[in-house]
């Protein structure tokens, strides 16, 4: 397969896939409710409105074969990238895993913010041969700011599994609990 059949093929799936969320999401209101404000749907319609509008000029770009992409016949994939490419993959597998647990021996999972670590030092150190200062400063930074981001500005609680005691000292200095 080459990158100029590679883009027509993702054109050509994003396009229906951005057709079928605007679809889905037309399902709730998509425009501005009075007293309320946007609709439930009016985010993803949009949003998929815009990528479907992206998809379409990529595919007109394809046909005109404008840009260098759209006129690229090189292979798609060089030769070993697929072991990378199956690292990657397996890493990310064992972090879902253990963000929730793996149903064995009953172990409820390290939790978000304790399998993100893991991945992030995996992914960092073995992966892209950074120091060990850049690989742990940004294990620890990284799930920090993704934690005040989600749980604190947000309030949107991702999974913890058995690390959630740890957290309790932290909710209560954020809402007095």
């Amino acid at each position: 397969m080459t990158v100029r059949t590679a883009e027509l093929l993702m054109g050509l799936a994003l396009a229906v896939l951005s057709a079928y969320f605007m679809w889905k999401s037309a399902e709730l209101p998509i425009g501005w409710v009075p007293d309320v404000g946007p609709g439930g749907g009016a985010w993803p319609f949009w949003l998929s409105a815009v990528m479907l509008g992206s998809c379409i000029w990529v595919l007109v770009n394809w046909v005109r074969r404008v840009g260098p992409v759209a006129t690229n016949e090189d292979p798609l994939f060089e030769p070993g990238i697929f072991l990378p490419v199956f690292m990657v993959g397996a890493a990310l597998t064992i972090c879902i895993a253990l963000i929730g647990g793996i149903g064995v021996g009953g172990f409820e999972g390290i939790g978000f913010y304790g399998a993100l670590p893991l991945f992030l030092l995996f992914y960092l150190k073995v992966m892209g041969n950074h120091s060990w200062l850049t690989a742990i400063g940004l294990a620890v930074l990284i799930p920090v700011i993704t934690f005040l981001f989600f749980e604190i500005m947000l309030k949107i609680t991702l999974p913890k599994g058995m690390t959630e005691p740890l957290f309790l000292p932290i909710y209560a200095f954020f809402y007095g609990l």
